[in-house]
C-alpha cells in the first residue's frame, strides 16, 4: 500500500474583501493574498493589527466607532455587510483556515491541521450570525473536514514508514471516524441548505473515503492477525476490507481518474491478499473464520489536532502600529486594576493553600488511597505476570520432567565420581598400610636403584580431586534443594487455571466489613469531589482573573469614577468567592467523617493487608519458581558437564593407581625376595655349653627359623596373612629364641626387644 495513488481533498474558497475603512498597506495586501504560506503570514498580521485596534478604538457592534464592513458570502455570492470590527476579524479568519486548506490539498499536504486551528478559533470566539459560510454547523462540517484530511496524510506517512500495521489499522480508523462526524453534517437539512450545490459532491466523495479507509484499516487489521499468526481472523479482516471497498467502488462513480486508478490499486492488494490468506487457511491451517462482529472493533487513534491560533503573537503580528492611541492615564489606571485583581487572587489563594495543606497532611497519617483501598476485584482473576507464566507452562508439559531427569542423571554421574574417587583412595590408603608394615617388620626400606614412580603424583590428584568434588558436592546439594523448593510450585502452573486460582489466598469478609469499606469509599469520594470542585472553581477564579481586561472601558471614563468602577468590576467574581468559602467550610465535616470511618476500618484494613501481603507473596514465589526453571536447568547442565568431565578424569587416574599400586607391591616382593636370597654370616666353630633342645632346634635350627620369618613377612605384605609381632616372633617347630651378637645381619634386628636365636 505503500505506492497506493493519492486521493482528492476537499478546499474552500476565499471569500472576497469589500468595504472597510481602514485602508492600509496591509490591509490591501490581505484582500488579495498569494496562495503560499507567505499569504497565510500576510493574513496573520492583519488579524493582530485588527485585534490591536479593536483594543483601543470601541469599532465593535452598536459602539461609537463602528465602521460598515462588507465581505462576499462563499456559498451564495452576497455581499454582506456588517458594523462590526469583529466581523471584519471572522472573515479574515476564515480566509486563513481556507487558504491553509488550499495548501494541504497540493502536494506538500501539511496545513490541514493549521486550516482546522483556525475554524475552531472562528467558531469557538466570534458569532455564527454574520454569515451563511460561517454558521456553526458549516465550521464544525470545515473543522472534520480539515482534521480529516490532516489524519489522511499521517495515514500516507505512516505507509510509507512501514509503520506496525495495528497503528496505521488506528490511524485509518481515525480517518474514519472524521470524516462520518463530516457525513453526518452534511446529511443534515440544514447544513444541505446551507451548502447548496457543492453539497452532493462533497457529500458522495466523503461516504467513498469512508468505506475506503475502512476497508484500509480492516487490510491491516488482517495484516496484524497474519504476525500474530491468527489466520481465520486474517481471512474474515481481509474479506472485510474486499467488502468495503467495493462499496467504495460503487460511490466512486463520475469520480476523477486519480480516485480510480487508487481504488483500482487498493482492489489489487486487499483481492490478493485475500485470496491468498482463504487458500492458505482452507488448505494448511483449517482455522475457524469467526464472524466480524465478534472481533474488536478497531478504535481509532487521534494523532492530529487543531493547531491553536494566537491572534496577538508578536512572532506574527509585528510591532502594534496602533500602541500610540491608548492615553498613558488608561494604561496607569488598567495597572491599578490588575493590581486589585492580583489582591484579590493571593487572598483567596491564602485561603486554598492553607486548606489543601492541612488535608494533605490528614490524608497522609491516614494511608488511604481512594484506589487501592478496596482492592477485592484483584482476587477475582488470575494477575497477568501469572498468566504469562501459566501459557508458557502451557505449551512446554515436559518442563517438569525434564527438570526430573536432568537432576537424576546429575546424581547418577555425581555417585559414579564419588564411586571412582572411594576406589582410588582406599587402594592409595591399602599401600600406604603395607609400606608401614614393611617399614616396621624390616626397620626401613632399602633404597631400590628402579623405585615405581606415579603414586605421589596420584595421590596429589586425588586429593585435588577429592576437594573438587567436595565443593561440588554442596553445590549439587544446593541445586538438589532448590529444585525440590520449585518442582511443587512448577507443577502447579502447568496445571489447569482453577488450580492455580484456589491456590492464591482470598479475603473473607463479612456483611458488616462490607458496609464499613463501602461508607469509607463513599466518604473518600466525597473527600475527592472536594478537591476536584476547589481546583476547578480556582481555576474559573484564575481564568476570569486572566481575561478580564476593561481598558476599553477606562478609555472612556474620568479620572474620578475609577474607584468606582472598579469596585462594580470586582463583584463580578463575588458568587465564585461564595462558592470556594463553602468548599471550604465543609472541610472540617468531611475530615470528620472520614476520620470515624477509618476507626471502623481498622480491623477490615488489616485482614485484607495480611491477604495482600500473602496473595503478593504467593505470586511472586510462583513468578520465581518459572523464572528459576531456566537457571535450574542450566545450572543443572553445568553440573552434568563437570561430573562427566571429573568423571573421565577419574577413571583415567584409577587406572594409574591401580598400575602404581601394582608397581609398588612389585618392588616390595623385590625386596622381600632380595632379603630372602642373602646368605647368613659365617658361624662361630667355639663349642658352646650345652643348652637345653626347645622345639625350635629340633625342627631345623636357625637356619629354618629364619627361613620361617621371612617367608611369613612375605605372605604378609601380599595380602595372604595379617602380620604382627606376636605371629612373627612366634617360634616355629625346631626354632628358639636367643640375644641379639653384632655379627647377625639386618633382619635379625626386626624388634628392640625380640630376636631371633641363630645359634
Amino acid at each position: 500500500m505503500e505506492a497506493v495513488p493519492r486521493m482528492p481533498m476537499i478546499w474552500l474558497d476565499l471569500k472576497e474583501a469589500g468595504e472597510f475603512a481602514f485602508n492600509t498597506a496591509v490591509k490591501k495586501s490581505a484582500v488579495s493574498v498569494p496562495r503560499d504560506f507567505e499569504g497565510c503570514s500576510t493574513l496573520r498580521k492583519y488579524l493582530g493589527q485588527l485585534h490591536f485596534l479593536q483594543s483601543r478604538i470601541p469599532m465593535g457592534q452598536g459602539q461609537e466607532a463602528a465602521v460598515p464592513v462588507t465581505w462576499t458570502e462563499i456559498f451564495s455570492g452576497k455581499a454582506v455587510t456588517h458594523e462590526d470590527i469583529k466581523y471584519e476579524q471572522a472573515c479574515v479568519l476564515y480566509n486563513l483556515g481556507a487558504l491553509h486548506s488550499m495548501l494541504g490539498a497540493m502536494d506538500k499536504r501539511v496545513s490541514e491541521e493549521c486550516a482546522a486551528g483556525a475554524f475552531t478559533y472562528l467558531r469557538d470566539h466570534f458569532p455564527h450570525s454574520y454569515s451563511v459560510d460561517m454558521s456553526h454547523q458549516i465550521l464544525s462540517l470545515n473543522i472534520n473536514l480539515m482534521l480529516g484530511q490532516a489524519q489522511e496524510c499521517l495515514l500516507e506517512k505512516s505507509m510509507l514508514d512501514n509503520r506496525k500495521s495495528f497503528l496505521v489499522a488506528r490511524i485509518s480508523a481515525q480517518v474514519v471516524d472524521y470524516y462520518k462526524e463530516a457525513c453526518r453534517a452534511l446529511e443534515n437539512s440544514e447544513t444541505a441548505s446551507l451548502l447548496g450545490k457543492i453539497q452532493k459532491d462533497w457529500k458522495k466523495l466523503v461516504q467513498m473515503k469512508i468505506y475506503y479507509f475502512a476497508a484500509v484499516a480492516h487490510l491491516h487489521m488482517g495484516k496484524q492477525a497474519e504476525e500474530q499468526q491468527k489466520f481465520g481472523e486474517r481471512v474474515i479482516y481481509f474479506q472485510s476490507a474486499l467488502d468495503k471497498l467495493n462499496e467504495a467502488i460503487k460511490l466512486a462513480k463520475g469520480q476523477p481518474e486519480t480516485v480510480q486508478e487508487a481504488l483500482r490499486f487498493t482492489m489489487d492488494v486487499i483481492g490478493g491478499k485475500y485470496n491468498s490468506a482463504k487458500k492458505d487457511n482452507d488448505f494448511i491451517y483449517h482455522e475457524a473464520v469467526p464472524a466480524l462482529d465478534t472481533l474488536q472493533s478497531v478504535k481509532g487513534a487521534p494523532l492530529v489536532k487543531a493547531l491553536p491560533v494566537n491572534p496577538t503573537d508578536p512572532a506574527v503580528t509585528g510591532p502594534d502600529i496602533f500602541a500610540k492611541l491608548v492615553p498613558m492615564a488608561a494604561h496607569e489606571a488598567s495597572s491599578l486594576y490588575s493590581e486589585e485583581k492580583a489582591k484579590l487572587l493571593r487572598d483567596v489563594m491564602a485561603k486554598i493553600e492553607a486548606k489543601n495543606e492541612v488535608l494533605d497532611q490528614f490524608m497522609d497519617s491516614m494511608q488511604l488511597d481512594p484506589e487501592t483501598v478496596d482492592n477485592l476485584d484483584m482476587y477475582n482473576h488470575i494477575p497477568p505476570v501469572l498468566m504469562e507464566k501459566c501459557a508458557a507452562l502451557s505449551v512446554r508439559p515436559d518442563t517438569v520432567r525434564n527438570l526430573v531427569q536432568s537432576m537424576q542423571v546429575l546424581s547418577g554421574v555425581f555417585t559414579d565420581v564419588e564411586a571412582s574417587l572411594k576406589e582410588i583412595r582406599d587402594l592409595l590408603e591399602e599401600d600406604e598400610a603395607q609400606e608401614r608394615k614393611l617399614q616396621e617388620l624390616l626397620g626401613r626400606v632399602p633404597p631400590a636403584p628402579a623405585s615405581p614412580p606415579g603414586l605421589a603424583e596420584v595421590s596429589k590428584e586425588c586429593s585435588k580431586y577429592l576437594e573438587l568434588h567436595e565443593k561440588a558436592s554442596f553445590t549439587n546439594t544446593e541445586l538438589h534443594r532448590a529444585m525440590n523448593l520449585h518442582l511443587g510450585n512448577l507443577r502447579l502452573l502447568g496445571g489447569p487455571l482453577e488450580q492455580v486460582r484456589a491456590a492464591l489466598p482470598t479475603p473473607t469478609l463479612s456483611e458488616d466489613d462490607k458496609q464499613v469499606l463501602q461508607n469509607l469509599k463513599r466518604i473518600l469520594a466525597k473527600v475527592q469531589e472536594m478537591r476536584d470542585q476547589r481546583m476547578s472553581l480556582e481555576q474559573q477564579l484564575r481564568e476570569m482573573i486572566q481575561k478580564d481586561d476593561i481598558t476599553t472601558s477606562l478609555v472612556t471614563t474620568d479620572r474620578s469614577e475609577m474607584k468606582k468602577l472598579f469596585e462594580e468590576q470586582l463583584k463580578k467574581y463575588d458568587q465564585l468567592k461564595v462558592y470556594l468559602e463553602q468548599n471550604l467550610a465543609a472541610q472540617e465535616n468531611v475530615l470528620k467523617a472520614l476520620t470515624d470511618a477509618n476507626v471502623k476500618y481498622a480491623a477490615v484494613r488489616k485482614a485484607l493487608a495480611e491477604v495482600e501481603h500473602k496473595w503478593n507473596t504467593t505470586v511472586q514465589t510462583l513468578v520465581a519458581s518459572y523464572e528459576a526453571y531456566e537457571d535450574l536447568m542450566k545450572k543443572s547442565q553445568e553440573g552434568k558437564d563437570f561430573y562427566t568431565d571429573l568423571e573421565g578424569k577419574a577413571a583415567k587416574l584409577l587406572e594409574r593407581a591401580r598400575a602404581a599400586c601394582q608397581a609398588s607391591e612389585a618392588h616390595r616382593q623385590q625386596l622381600l625376595e632380595r632379603e630372602l636370597k642373602k646368605q647368613p654370616p659365617p658361624r662361630p666353630t667355639a663349642p658352646k655349653p650345652p643348652l637345653q633342645k626347645k622345639p625350635l632346634d629340633e625342627a631345623g635350627g636357625p637356619e629354618a627359623a629364619e627361613l620361617g620369618c621371612l617367608a611369613l613377612l612375605d605372605a604378609s605384605l601380599k595380602g595372604k596373612q595379617r602380620m604382627n609381632k606376636q605371629n612373627f616372633l612366634q617360634a616355629q617347630p625346631g626354632e628358639g629364641l636367643r640375644a641379639p651378637r653384632p655379627s647377625d645381619d639386618p633382619l635379625s634386628m626386626l624388634d628392640p626387644l625380640w630376636t631371633l636365636n641363630k645359634a
